[in-house]
């Protein structure tokens, strides 16, 4: 965030700093990358504010804290920190210096009269559609108004937000995210998000290429377009017609500066031909998808909501396949589903076995209040979970560690990110999402270079540079 940033539409003057000194704000994420994302845009909101950033709540004016509903004991963690930070609040008041206290996101979303009930210390909430009335709510904060603003307005709030700066987007990196779609019409059953997020909203075309024109102006060269459910994309284009996720990708691909695409989060149900198409077409669509499928069983995956089989994804990962031959896949999956049996479980292990991932993400059920998973009475017993969950673990990170042992001895694209730990060392990503670092000069960063790679570490490659003449090619599903 800018110590002095620059006024953006001319929507909004800042606000005199307090004692004639800048204010600073501390924003902390938890969770999604759509979090990070909102995060980014409640900073340039409050910089037209006049707010600078501040690297610790303890140097803050005002701290905001973007939660997320999805893991476990999400309440619970923000309660703790928020027991922090009255902490400090009260400190601060001894000194005549205050400290706004403002809880954003999913949690805040679900929880927000309960946190204001709990907590005094909190000044504001505000859920994941309405942070567009930041400066509102937070002069209606200074004010001890105490709102709480948690409805779904049918106002876009996309097109109420103020686009950042050239240089602030410069400062953020090479990579950014842009959303897509927000909110859910599947309705899992251990799942949050339709409650918190909404209904599936998509936002139109001419939004979504706009926002990234802006960015590769600014220098970026890798996007990764955002939903919670990312692939059932259907915003407008010019002619008033419903445009598909394959078809958005094709329009970004054609602006000059951006080399690389990618989408998250997946559900199988809305892979379509067009998006098959796109992975085929498109080489800027980078060869990793994350594709949850949450548990092997059909019986579970019944009880879950989840609205396929273990066939239909397997029949998508073939299709996908047949489509970009060199595609990785990555996933999420859920141990101890309510009802979920040993039988259930090794059925888990077995499509984990049949599609082979690069890398994944799992965790073991946790109850969601207001879930329909979370009133059921067959909870499996925590202590099963444990177990199953170190064995899928077991699995899936035997099976990462394969793959990047098999990137070893290949040339990979490597898009160059920023300075890597060492003197003289850079550090990038691989179109399969991997760390690298190498050797390098800093003026590096923001190109796309041909590197060998030299050796697999357990969280990142190694890498060298090679001749550009050199063929370069992509490491091995």
């Amino acid at each position: 965030m800018s110590e002095s940033p620059e006024p953006i539409r001319g929507e909004r003057k800042p606000e005199a700093p307090a004692l004639n000194r800048p204010r600073r704000a501390f924003i902390k994420s938890y969770g999604c990358q759509m979090n990070v994302y909102d995060s980014e845009r409640m900073g340039d909101i409050l910089a037209l504010e006049g707010y600078g950033v501040a690297k610790s709540a303890e140097t803050a004016d005002l701290v905001l804290l973007n939660t997320c509903h999805i893991r476990e004991r999400a309440s619970e963690k923000v309660f703790s920190e928020l027991g922090r930070l009255r902490e400090l609040k009260e400190q601060r008041r001894a000194t005549s210096r205050d400290l706004l206290i403002a809880v954003a996101g999913c949690v805040a979303q679900a929880e927000g009269r309960e946190i204001m009930r709990r907590q005094s210390a909190v000044d504001l909430v505000v859920g994941p559609q309405s942070y567009h009335r930041l400066p509102d709510l937070l002069r209606q904060a200074r004010l001890n108004g105490r709102p709480i603003e948690t409805e779904f307005p049918v106002a876009d709030k996309f097109a109420e937000l103020p686009y950042p700066s050239a240089q602030r987007i410069r400062e953020r990196g090479v990579a950014a995210f842009v959303t897509v779609q927000e909110g859910c019409d599947k309705f899992c059953t251990f799942c949050v998000v339709p409650y918190t997020r909404g209904a599936e909203f998509s936002r139109p075309v001419t939004q979504v290429v706009a926002d990234a024109e802006r960015l590769a102006r600014a220098g970026i060269r890798e996007i990764t377009l955002l939903g919670q459910n990312v692939n059932a994309y259907h915003g407008e284009d010019e002619h008033g017609r419903a445009c598909s996720l394959g078809s958005l990708i094709r329009r970004l691909a054609e602006i000059q500066g951006i080399a690389r695409l990618r989408y998250t989060t997946s559900h199988p149900a809305d892979m379509d031909a067009e998006l098959f198409a796109a992975h085929r077409d498109v080489p800027s669509l980078m060869p990793y998808l994350h594709l949850p499928v949450q548990s092997g069983s059909d019986r579970v995956l019944a009880a879950m909501n989840r609205k396929h089989d273990g066939a239909h994804y397997l029949d998508i990962v073939d299709k996908v396949r047949a489509a970009r031959p060199n595609i990785a896949l990555s996933s999420d999956f859920i141990v101890g589903f309510p009802g979920e049996t040993d039988a259930d479980f090794e059925a888990t292990l077995a499509l984990i076995r049949a599609v082979g991932y690069a890398g994944a993400f799992s965790f073991k059920y946790s109850r969601r209040p207001g879930t329909p998973g979370a009133e059921r009475h067959d909870q499996v017993d925590e202590a099963v979970k444990e177990e199953r969950l170190a064995r899928l673990q077991a699995l899936l990170e035997e099976q990462r560690q394969a793959f990047n042992a098999a990137a070893v001895g290949r040339v990979a694209n490597v898009l160059i990110e920023k300075k890597g730990r060492h003197p003289g060392q850079i550090a990038g990503r691989t179109p399969y999402l991997q760390a690298i670092h190498l050797d390098g000069p800093e003026e590096l960063i923001g190109e796309i270079v041909p590197v060998e790679i030299i050796a697999a570490g357990p969280n990142s490659l190694s890498g060298r540079r090679v001749d550009e003449r050199y063929p370069a090619g992509e490491c091995p599903t």
